[in-house]
């Protein structure tokens, strides 16, 4: 995710082209909740999932919700920092994780609303991360460097994020009513258990978990293994039945532009016209994706959330995306990307278990 963190800035001051030529038309929207920024932050994942379970929300026949990312974003920094710290410095800390951990916190700590905790001072029209993550981990650094820890180093860290954040409430009031971020939670009636991440890799047996080794997953969240055909099948079977999907995937490619609001995999990268109208596109096996997997062409850049499906004049497939740079791109912060860059280029999926075809739930044997 860090490799995102540098270009948003850069990306928003730069004039949008027109994909006319593309010409998408929908063939299943899902309904979302409204555009945000991550600003200059690795949080692309607290967004992402976040808006999946506004989502969810609103499938579930609840009003619109309004989570607060930056309330997420703070419990995991202080789980980070208590693992980096119990591991003497032999682990992940920095700025990004993963969809698995939004649903940990929400199963152990709860969520908020925005109102309730927007994660910056009043002073700030934007989030940025950077100056903080440099403190917290020169700090935790320090404390490793004594001989014997005493008990307050966490006080002190969290006293750090007040400073960067703003205070975190124990409690708040929505409508009158006043909650713990637990209580919150548990009204809203979302089930952790419900949520499945599944990936699609051939060094592990498929219909089995395995812990994906990626740097984000410093919490060794387990993942269903299934062949990309599978994989790709959830994505459908999911998106047709109005369940959106927590991708997490790639997105370094010369084909993957959030300024045109186009991710395709052509076959000739350099060609002129890649923004401008549909072309050929490389073909995807389960061999050519593993291999570009450890070969690191394939990284773990990026999360966002598939919020339906299109085809262009061609009739080419892709999944609408839902990104968390802004408003940018004549689709107003949305994507279009390509079933050929999804096969290749996406490390994982979220969807609810009931977004699962009951062929592949049935061999997962959830």
């Amino acid at each position: 995710m860090k490799s995102i963190i540098y270009s948003i800035v850069f990306i928003l001051s730069i004039p949008c082209l027109v994909n006319a030529q593309y010409g998408f038309s929908a063939t299943q929207d899902i309904e979302c909740t409204e555009i945000k920024s991550q600003g200059s932050t690795g949080t692309c994942w607290s967004f992402a999932t976040s808006s999946f379970l506004e989502s969810e929300l609103i499938r579930l026949g609840l009003d619109k919700y309004d989570i607060s990312e930056m309330f997420i974003v703070r419990e995991i920094y202080k789980d980070k920092a208590r693992n980096y710290v119990l591991r003497q410095g032999k682990a992940n800390f920095s700025q990004g994780s993963l969809s698995h951990d939004v649903i940990r916190i929400l199963n152990k700590k709860g969520i908020m609303p925005e109102t309730a905790y927007q994660g910056k001072l009043a002073s700030q029209t934007r989030h940025d991360h950077s100056e903080m993550e440099a403190v917290l981990k020169g700090m935790l650094d320090g404390v490793l460097k004594q001989k014997k820890l005493s008990p307050r180093w966490m006080e002190a860290f969290e006293a750090v994020l007040d400073v960067y954040l703003g205070p975190c409430p124990e409690t708040f009031k929505v409508d009158g009513t006043k909650f713990t971020p637990k209580e919150y939670a548990d009204q809203l009636n979302l089930k952790a258990e419900e949520y499945v991440s599944i990936t699609s890799f051939s060094h592990h047996p498929y219909y089995s978990k395995f812990i994906l080794e990626i740097p984000d997953n410093y919490s060794n969240g387990s993942y269903y293994n299934v062949p990309l055909e599978d994989m790709m099948k959830v994505l459908d079977h999911a998106a047709d039945k109005g369940y959106s999907i927590a991708w997490d995937g790639d997105v370094s490619e010369k084909g993957f532009s959030a300024k045109e609001g186009i991710a395709v995999l052509p076959k000739d990268p350099a060609r002129k016209d890649l923004f401008s109208k549909p072309g050929e596109e490389r073909k995807v096996n389960q061999e050519s994706r593993q291999a570009m997997f450890e070969s690191f062409a394939t990284t773990d850049d990026h999360l966002m959330q598939v919020v339906g499906t299109a085809k262009d004049t061609k009739g080419n497939e892709y999944f609408k995306i839902k990104n968390s740079w802004g408003e940018i791109s004549d689709y107003k912060g949305y994507l279009y990307m390509s079933r050929a860059y999804a096969e290749a280029k996406t490390v994982s999926v979220m969807v609810h278990k009931d977004a699962i075809p009951a062929e592949i739930l049935s061999k997962l044997a959830l």
